[in-house]
């Protein structure tokens, strides 16, 4: 990622700077660090720190901090993975759908035979139902029950 000055032009990298990378590192395994631990880790005054993490998120490096949560904590402990193919001239219609189903976690716009690919996350399979019966009119689907997640959710690597 190049960070853009006021004029839109790419300047410096933010991420290749190895102190950025290091605040990156340190915020990917806790995220919640205080900034007076933040600084102390990379050898800076909290105000310079503030100033480098400010920066990373202007330039999109940084774009938000997230909480969280256990879907089976929450009473979810089905999850499944559907893939969308809509009927012509549905498409918009599905995008609709899909942000407008709470059960949806995650989206994506996909090459290949089908257009979309979406997690839901379910508290029976008897909910399945009722979730996929809301797209049936406007797309095929396929979908698959998660067994479990060898790899879960992880930072991206850093170089």
């Amino acid at each position: 990622m190049k960070e853009i000055n006021a004029s839109g032009n790419k300047s410096k990298s933010t991420v290749s700077d190895p102190t950025n990378l290091q605040l990156l590192r340190a915020l990917q395994a806790e995220p919640r660090l205080p900034l007076s631990e933040l600084a102390r880790r990379v050898g800076m005054s909290a105000p310079a720190v503030r100033e480098r993490l400010q920066r990373l998120e202007e330039s999109g490096v940084i774009t938000g901090y997230r909480l969280e949560l256990d879907p089976k904590a929450l009473g979810l402990p089905v999850m499944a993975i559907v893939r969308l193919r809509p009927m012509p001239g549905q498409l918009q219609r599905v995008v609709e759908l899909v942000r407008e189903t709470p059960t949806v976690s995650e989206c994506h716009r996909v090459t290949g035979e089908d257009c979309f690919i979406m997690k839901l996350h379910l508290a029976s399979i008897a909910d399945l139902d009722q979730a996929l019966d809301r797209f049936l009119v406007h797309a095929t689907t396929t979908t698959s029950i998660v067994q479990s997640s060898p790899v879960p959710p992880r930072p991206l690597p850093l170089g």
